[in-house]
């Protein structure tokens, strides 16, 4: 039992050496600051927008990418409707995009749909005039300076960016903000410091732009597994391209309210990552030695490092415990081992999410005590991760879609952020 207690020491150790260099994010914002973007130019962009069965919430976002502070006639906008049985198509032509209807149920994911759509876009435009690709999910809504501030960095030089990423539901549940929770970390304490440190981010999911020369040079989109955007990213790190964060860009999204569609959702991105890390994980790593690359470094810490230590950990208290069980040995210091390490757990996902909670306080639609209690699940919501991470080595796992019904525009949002704001304490 005094293995098992030690085991769990060991590993926290060795997760603390894994990580620690991450706390430097937390004050690279205060040392650094970004540079002004100089000899800014238009560009021309297409949209692509792949949605299955988002009758509810595909007009919103084409609205809003009507609505940018940008000149309508360099930005196009491209649906494709992927496996619907709803008026998905319909509604997207009569908003003002051009789409294209896709029904394959052998090769079922958003990496497909995006693959299609880019090649019926070639077809439709043999003389490329885009100079890049913005991809974004059906639920999402922008801010009307959002393409603008893309642009910026776009005409710096930056060949793929990513963006601030908020959430319409944050106060919801305790479900929708533990994710919104994570992607405002991800957003100010990982991709804006590796942004200043002058290191790659990573794109996540939704809201991010490339240039056309990223997808010429491989061919296409080639990025199928269940975490597209990972393997995306990964494949790009290790030929040397540096994902840059546009921070003043700011995304809306929409998570999931009901733990069965979260689990589905993590479980998903969980099988996805295992996916990367059999495909890329020798030649990432090769990477960090061969191009001395911190991004590929970094990338291998955020997908295979976390994920490895935990289910070493899980499998290794499972063990001690059932073996403590059959032959009759005192299970009081494995116990007590494991209440250890899921209080110190605890206590660091609390700081993460006060510690971003504090940072993005006036960005967070919710009221006051909701965002406050959410601060306190956040630690509960990551730890609903360690069943999902065991199922998914386990599991097969297939893309599925998790229904967006949050029918909202981005005027509505600002209505309830306004009303939210009156109910907060003087100071803030």
């Amino acid at each position: 039992m005094e293995a098992v207690s030690l085991i769990n020491y060991l590993l926290a150790v060795l997760f603390f050496v894994c990580y620690s260099y991450q706390l430097l994010y937390i004050f690279i914002p205060f040392i650094r600051k970004s540079k002004p973007c100089k000899n800014t130019k238009f560009h021309k962009y297409a949209v692509l927008i792949a949605a299955r069965n988002e009758e509810a919430v595909i007009t919103h976002l084409i609205e809003s990418i009507k609505n940018q502070n940008y000149p309508s006639e360099l930005i196009d906008i491209f649906v494709v409707a992927d496996n619907c049985t709803d008026n998905t198509a319909s509604l997207a032509r009569a908003a003002g995009a051009r789409v294209w209807e896709r029904f394959n149920r052998m090769k079922v994911g958003k990496g497909y749909a995006i693959d299609f759509l880019l090649k019926r876009i070639e077809e439709a435009y043999p003389d490329r005039p885009f100079d890049g690709y913005f991809i974004f999910d059906a639920d999402n809504l922008l801010d009307e300076n959002y393409i603008s501030e893309m642009n910026r960095l776009f005409s710096e030089g930056h060949r793929i960016i990513t963006s601030y990423r908020n959430s319409k539901n944050y106060g919801s549940n305790w479900i929708s903000a533990g994710t919104s929770l994570w992607f405002l970390r991800e957003s100010q304490y990982l991709s804006r410091s590796r942004m200043l440190f002058g290191t790659s981010c990573a794109v996540s999911g939704t809201g991010f732009l490339f240039h056309r020369d990223i997808i010429e040079k491989s061919g296409g989109w080639s990025f199928f597994t269940l975490t597209e955007d990972i393997e995306f990213s990964v494949y790009n790190i290790i030929k040397g391209e540096k994902i840059a964060y546009c921070e003043s860009a700011v995304l809306y999204d929409e998570q999931p309210v009901r733990f069965s569609q979260s689990w589905r959702q993590r479980m998903r991105w969980t099988k996805g990552n295992i996916q990367v890390c059999r495909k890329y994980g020798t030649e990432l790593i090769k990477s960090i030695f061969k191009n001395r690359s911190f991004s590929s470094f970094d990338m291998t810490m955020s997908i295979f490092a976390a994920f490895t230590l935990t289910a070493v950990s899980v499998a290794v208290n499972l063990l001690g415990f059932v073996y403590g069980l059959l032959l009759g040995r005192n299970l009081m210091i494995i116990l007590v081992s494991i209440w250890k390490s899921i209080v110190n757990a605890y206590l660091m996902f609390f700081a993460i999410g006060l510690i971003t909670t504090i940072s993005e306080w006036k960005k967070i639609f919710a009221s006051p005590a909701e965002k406050i209690v959410y601060a306190f699940t956040f630690p509960i919501f990551m730890f609903t991760y360690i069943p999902i991470a065991i199922a998914a080595i386990f599991k097969k796992v297939e893309w599925k879609q998790i229904e967006h019904s949050k029918s909202i525009t981005l005027k509505e949002i600002r209505m309830i952020k306004s009303k939210k704001s009156t109910s907060e304490p003087a100071g803030y």
